[in-house]
């Protein structure tokens, strides 16, 4: 492409590049110069101007950057027109983005002239939000350079993983101390967290804190849902605990113990005796604030599996906020309330 200035009488057919504005002349970024134009040009005293001009094997802003959304774009998702080397992907249902961050990174690293930016993986997404934006940065791109992310596309493509409306059995400890209120208020949050993805709580049982009479709860939760969750009146510190000794006792299996995501730390992750995903939560899930909690349950109610290595990669963009309960914790090592905030 060549781009630079040009006598008026040589840049038609040529691609505007700064805006050119006259008494009773407006030429955009963007417009392709044509023979009226360099009259107008010249009766408001213009003798040259900015433009760009496609050479041979060069591609078009917008059929490129069209071509390249079309080759990322993967299931539930939808492309706006393109315009000024711009086109947006947008969810066409409500779900978990789902990116391959790697082969996107390898697509903006073949050259500056091609940009791929979305929303960051596994982020929960509504029906009509925008996930993704291609953008060609000059007025066109070497078709060989187009070719070169079209053929990492395929590796690269974009999809929203949908909600499913999964059935919750919930089991929640109590203690002296606990009120009912509190647990009640649990339930109302979880709730509301399910609703965007069409799942709902289908049993609900409150037992002692103690592994045997958890251990039986958890088993009677599994027959009539997708996913147990268990809320402890205590949080859970050590695999030996009370919850997950009593996913054990049921039949079940840990699969992972603790996150680093803060709100969230202490997050326990199994599976019952069925195979059925169970999570210990940590006490932030009481709370309607993003914590570590709704990562997981994100994932898990768009089909999407999570395992320990998956948990271990939590950590960059995890701290999600400061606990004004615990003032200072990081820097002063205050002593903290795992029970009310991780």
């Amino acid at each position: 492409m060549k781009f630079g200035p040009v006598a008026v009488g040589d840049a038609e057919g040529a691609i505007v590049a700064h805006a050119v504005r006259r008494p009773g002349l407006t030429l955009k970024k963007g417009d392709v110069v044509d023979a009226t134009h360099i009259e107008m040009l010249r009766a408001a005293g213009v003798g040259e101007i900015v433009v760009a001009r496609l050479e041979p094997g060069d591609i078009g802003e917008d059929e490129a950057a069209l071509a390249l959304a079309r080759a990322l774009a993967g299931a539930n998702l939808r492309l706006d027109a393109p315009f000024t080397g711009r086109c947006n992907l947008f969810a066409t249902r409500a779900g978990v983005l789902v990116i391959d961050a790697r082969a996107l990174d390898r697509i903006n690293e073949i050259d500056e002239a091609v940009t791929v930016a979305t929303l960051p993986p596994m982020r929960a997404v509504v029906e009509g939000e925008m996930v993704a934006t291609v953008k060609i940065i000059p007025f066109a791109v070497d078709g060989a350079i187009l070719a070169s992310a079209l053929a990492i596309a395929k590796d690269a493509a974009l999809r929203i993983q949908e909600f499913r409306p999964l059935r919750v059995g919930v089991v929640s400890t109590l203690l002296p101390g606990l009120k009912p209120s509190t647990v009640d208020k649990t339930e109302r949050v979880l709730a509301q967290r399910l609703a965007p993805a069409g799942a709902r709580i289908a049993s609900s049982a409150r037992v002692a804190h103690e592994a045997h009479a958890l251990g039986p709860a958890i088993a009677a939760a599994e027959k009539d849902s997708d996913l147990v969750i268990v809320f402890g009146a205590s949080a859970i510190t050590d695999r030996r605990d009370v919850i997950p000794a009593a996913i054990e006792s049921a039949g079940g299996a840990i699969a992972h113990f603790g996150m680093p995501v803060d709100p969230g730390n202490l997050l326990l992750l199994g599976a019952t005796c069925g195979g059925k995903p169970v999570i210990g939560a940590p006490g932030c899930a009481r709370s309607p604030k993003e914590n570590g909690f709704d990562w997981v349950l994100q994932r898990l109610l768009a089909g999407v599996p999570v395992t320990a290595a998956d948990i271990r990669r939590m950590g960059a963009g995890g701290l999600l906020m400061e606990i004004v309960s615990r003032p200072q914790p990081r820097e002063g090592g205050a002593p903290e309330d795992d029970d009310a905030d991780a």
